[in-house]
């Protein structure tokens, strides 16, 4: 074939739409619902492609890119408006149906999913709409054209919109039900840490809604504003335990940030149940059934006296519709002198002869009486000390449904009127049952495997070990994250003291400590925080 004939083949199907395009061996072409910055520069101008600035328009005005329509997202989501309404907008816009529609932001940021979701949401086929990858961060590092000149008004468009998609978006009802079965569905919030441990709001409640799992938009992009790669952003999804089969929700503060793990996990992981808040945390916080927050991510962790109180009933109990066990660790002489009514009582000392002997820890909690299936309620000298996070360290590994903390001394709990018992000598023995051990394997480490992924060591007693692991290790001595009476600090200030100290999210934590007491309050602690992967070392000699 002449040279001057390729050449002329090459331009027809660079510029004929309907065409297959052809791209440099260096672009990959779009990946998914993303197109890169080099993919773009090639076929601007070309009639069956629309690129719209989603920015807002002074920063539309500054700099934009050539021939970019600006669709500003600030003044288009002010309010719904009705489905013709939204039909002239897009057609003042110059859309068409045969068009692909490029959309684009400041790179690093939501608009651009956003205006994606919007138009998905609204009726746009998903086969039309792309979003440009790093945005006009990255389309200029690359030296690509840009100009301040305003975009003459295109054609007047055609586009006429289907049906809206009501799987995309979910509604207040079906989120709030979501919150309350948490192993089927995920809330995942797209804010930054500050505003999920309630250091910053947007509105009159700081924090999340319960059962949210964290995951800021800013984390799914790279340092160029690039989104991360499919393999990256799956793995941090599995560290935070969030699988494809579940129900996902992403909500933010007003449903801007969401569109981007929603863009992410629907157009670039394949996720096939994906779906945004858009009302968010305003239509959460607005409901006038004052629908509850937390800061901590699992407050429950912490069970105060009037709880405990009313679920100890004996009462309920004897109908078995109460499910909770209370085990006092303090040493028996102590507990000899008074305790929370029906108590068990397991020393802690006892209880640690057995750390590194599941087997038989379940066996001796068995003949306690200690219900497996049951929350597990410990109850120690007062506040957040070693001997008690050691044994919840303990119960939690043996797959204890759940572990919880009454913080309160006995002396507190006699001062707020609650009844205190003592031990009957003349009582029979509770009856032993089987402890039915469901172990969490990996959780106490008595010798360091290979990681399968990033780790990062967390000495957790007042001095760093003598003996360093192999591995990047941080110092957070417990004492730090305690108030005066022991209790954990609000969960802002642990927060920001996590934040100071560089701990990673996404990472294996591997907490040590002279005595396993030690790393146990900061296993404690990070539970109480959310954090997913966490392990505690057993070394020789601790």
């Amino acid at each position: 074939m002449p040279r001057l004939l390729k050449i002329c083949l090459l331009w027809m199907m660079l510029a004929l739409p309907g065409l297959p395009s052809l791209a440099l061996a260096s672009d990959a072409g779009p990946q998914g619902r993303l197109v890169s910055a080099g993919w773009l520069a090639q076929r601007l101008g070309r009639p069956d492609l629309l690129v719209l600035d989603a920015s807002p328009a002074q920063l539309h005005r500054k700099s934009h890119i050539p021939g970019a329509v600006n669709a500003d997202l600030y003044a288009y989501t002010q309010a719904e408006v009705t489905p013709a309404q939204l039909e002239q907008r897009l057609r003042a816009w110059g859309i068409r149906p045969d068009q692909q529609l490029i959309l684009y932001d400041q790179g690093g940021t939501w608009a651009a999913t956003r205006l994606f979701w919007d138009l998905l949401h609204r009726g746009v086929p998903a086969e039309q709409l792309y979003i440009l990858d790093g945005g006009m961060a990255k389309w200029s590092a690359l030296g690509q054209s840009v100009t301040q000149e305003a975009t003459p008004a295109p054609p007047v468009g055609t586009i006429s919109l289907g049906a809206p998609r009501q799987d995309v978006r979910v509604r207040l009802p079906e989120f709030l039900a979501a919150t309350g079965d948490p192993a089927h569905h995920v809330m995942l919030e797209a804010l930054d840490p500050s505003y999920y441990y309630g250091g910053a709001a947007f509105f009159d409640r700081a924090g999340h809604v319960p059962h949210a799992t964290l995951m800021p938009a800013g984390d799914f992009f790279n340092a160029d504003k690039t989104f991360k790669s499919p393999p990256e952003l799956e793995r941090m999804l599995r560290h935070l335990g969030v699988r494809p089969e579940q129900q996902i929700h992403a909500y933010c503060g007003g449903g801007g940030a969401a569109a981007v793990p929603f863009f992410a996990l629907k157009f670039m992981l394949n996720y096939p149940q994906v779906s945004l808040f858009q009302e968010s945390q305003m239509g959460w916080l607005q409901d006038p059934r004052e629908l509850p927050v937390w800061t901590y991510a699992d407050p429950h962790l912490l069970r105060d006296a009037a709880w405990v109180k009313a679920w100890n009933s004996p009462m309920l109990k004897a109908f078995g519709l109460s499910k909770t066990s209370i085990v006092d660790v303090r040493a028996a002489d102590q507990f000899k002198l008074g305790h929370v009514p029906q108590a068990l009582n397991l020393p802690a000392a006892q209880l640690a002869e057995q750390l590194r002997s599941p087997a038989q820890l379940a066996g001796l909690l068995g003949r306690a009486g200690i219900n497996a299936g049951h929350e597990a309620v410990l109850v120690s000298e007062g506040g957040l000390n070693e001997s008690v996070a050691l044994a919840y360290l303990m119960l939690d590994g043996l797959g204890q449904a759940k572990v919880s903390l009454l913080l309160d001394s006995i002396e507190r709990w006699a001062e707020q009127g609650q009844d205190v018992a003592r031990p009957n000598p003349n009582a029979a023995p509770g009856a032993a049952i089987a402890f039915a051990a469901k172990p969490r394997p990996g959780l106490l480490l008595t010798r360091l495997a290979g990681a399968q992924g990033p780790r990062v060591f967390v000495a957790s007693g007042p001095q760093p070990p003598a003996q360093v692991p192999d591995g990047p290790m941080l110092h957070l001595p417990y004492a730090q994250f305690l108030n005066a009476d022991a209790s954990p600090k609000p969960a802002k200030e642990i927060w920001r003291l996590l934040e100071k100290a560089g701990l990673p999210r996404y990472t294996e934590i591997v907490l040590l400590g002279d005595q396993p007491g030690a790393a146990a309050v900061n296993y404690v602690i990070l539970k109480l925080m959310g954090l997913p992967d966490v392990k505690v070392w057993l070394r020789e000699g601790a």
